[in-house]
């Protein structure tokens, strides 16, 4: 960084002299600010004319130009020391506040610098929250828009394999099945049953009918032959021949 950055912008740095500390108090505490290495005061103040001539800062309200003043103190941990430009004995304007904390010295923000940082992190959280959203976010003229985050791969991979369902049949599927198992049934009757999961299978007792006598199947097997056998009826006998008359 140059020296004109150095000077321009002093919001970001600190300054301490470690053999002062022990020892700030209210009355020493501009003496300790007005140190050669201290980047926060200035040469050319008032502060500095006074302490050449060893006058007591009692004459610094009847200077005019830029001048240091102990604003607040809170001993042994606090001083807020205040730059303003003394324009006569009862006016001033505020240029800067420093605050020392543990003797370590400090700019206050201006409150333009405040809201400008405070806008620059959030418009900065914000473009960061957008980059990495674009980032998952995937295209294609078939599918369209869908997002693919980077954990997702690992979670399909960790995720346990499952069996895909087969497909329902359909009605027609199964009536017809149905169907061919009732046939089956018919034709191929079970042998055996068994009453209740775990128990003794038990043979089905198939039913039978009973055969016909012989005697019986005898006269089925002449009935035909002697209804065959019966003579036909008697046809329509011719007409009678008349004698002429001579």
């Amino acid at each position: 960084m140059s020296s004109v950055d150095f000077r321009d912008n002093l919001l970001g740095i600190s300054w301490v002299d470690s053999g002062w500390v022990p020892i700030l108090n209210p009355g020493n505490v501009l003496d300790y600010f007005s140190e050669r290495s201290n980047p926060f005061y200035d040469r050319t103040c008032n502060n500095e004319v006074v302490k050449m001539q060893r006058l007591t800062l009692e004459h610094l309200n009847q200077m005019v130009g830029v001048e240091y003043i102990l604003l607040h103190a809170q001993e042994p941990i606090l001083y807020i020391i205040r730059k303003q430009q003394r324009q006569s004995p009862t006016q001033d304007i505020p240029l800067a506040d420093y605050y020392i904390i543990a003797g370590v010295v400090y700019q206050a923000p201006d409150l333009g610098t405040v809201i400008s940082s405070r806008a620059l992190s959030a418009v900065h959280g914000i473009q960061s929250a957008f980059d990495e959203a674009m980032s998952y976010c995937r295209y294609h003229p078939s599918k369209g828009y869908w997002w693919h985050f980077k954990d997702q791969e690992e979670r399909e991979k960790n995720k346990p394999k499952t069996k895909k369902k087969e497909e329902a049949s359909s009605l027609f599927q199964r009536h017809r099945v149905d169907t061919l198992l009732l046939d089956l049934r018919s034709k191929f009757p079970p042998t055996f049953y068994q009453p209740k999961p775990g128990e003794k299978p038990i043979p089905v007792e198939v039913k039978k009918e009973p055969e016909p006598p012989a005697e019986a199947v005898k006269q089925e097997e002449r009935e035909p032959a002697t209804k065959s056998s019966a003579p036909a009826p008697p046809s329509k006998p011719p007409p009678e021949k008349r004698a002429r008359l001579q």
